[in-house]
């Protein structure tokens, strides 16, 4: 990239930010010469904030960062397109984007795990404080397996007892402990789902 920095007064260019997975809009941000190095060094979304003035790393207070995965420059130079993993909401409202749009598509049920994997993903990285996610990779894979194991025994009594609401709630723990694991083994769902593809004509 070769980003024209000297077309504004203020050395600044829009950074518009793209939900890498679902193509929605996030939200429009400024970004100067160091914003840029700083957010492709660390692969965090940087901003230079005009009313701080000063850098600001989203998520920097939230912890709901934005994880870089691509950035391109406008056919002028003078504009970015970066598309991101988010974690959490992206607004400071709590909207999932600035322009109060749900960051869903069609598909939207199973995306939402894997924004749950990045998640997870993230935990593993950062491994913040007060979070279980954290907690669990701290205690090591054989406590997050030895979850999985309980999960699973209680998504079957609670099946063989037929309350659907209950089996729903041990259902998702059980998913959740699973996607855990799979994180600490560095395992994603796309390789898994992969296995199944492959696997889905002997259905």
């Amino acid at each position: 990239m070769n980003i024209d920095f000297s077309k504004s007064q203020d050395g600044l260019v829009p950074a518009i930010i793209q939900d890498a997975k679902t193509f929605k809009v996030l939200m429009l941000g400024y970004i100067n010469e160091e914003a840029l190095q700083k957010t492709i060094a660390e692969k965090k979304v940087t901003f230079y904030s005009r009313s701080k003035q000063r850098l600001w790393t989203k998520g920097e207070t939230s912890g709901n960062f934005l994880y870089v995965e691509e950035i391109r420059a406008d056919c002028d130079n003078d504009t970015l397109l970066i598309k991101v993993n988010p974690v959490g909401k992206v607004c400071h409202t709590g909207a999932d984007t600035c322009f109060s749009e749900e960051n869903i598509t069609q598909d939207s049920l199973v995306n939402f795990l894997f924004e749950l994997q990045n998640i997870i993903e993230h935990r593993k990285k950062e491994l913040p404080d007060g979070s279980y996610t954290a907690k669990l990779f701290k205690e090591g894979v054989n406590k997050i397996a030895q979850k999985v194991g309980e999960e699973a025994i209680e998504l079957i009594i609670e099946a063989t007892a037929g309350k659907k609401e209950l089996i729903l709630e041990e259902a998702a723990d059980l998913l959740y402990h699973l996607l855990v694991l799979l994180s600490a083994k560095d395992v994603t769902i796309n390789e898994v789902i992969n296995v199944l593809k492959k696997r889905h004509y002997k259905l």
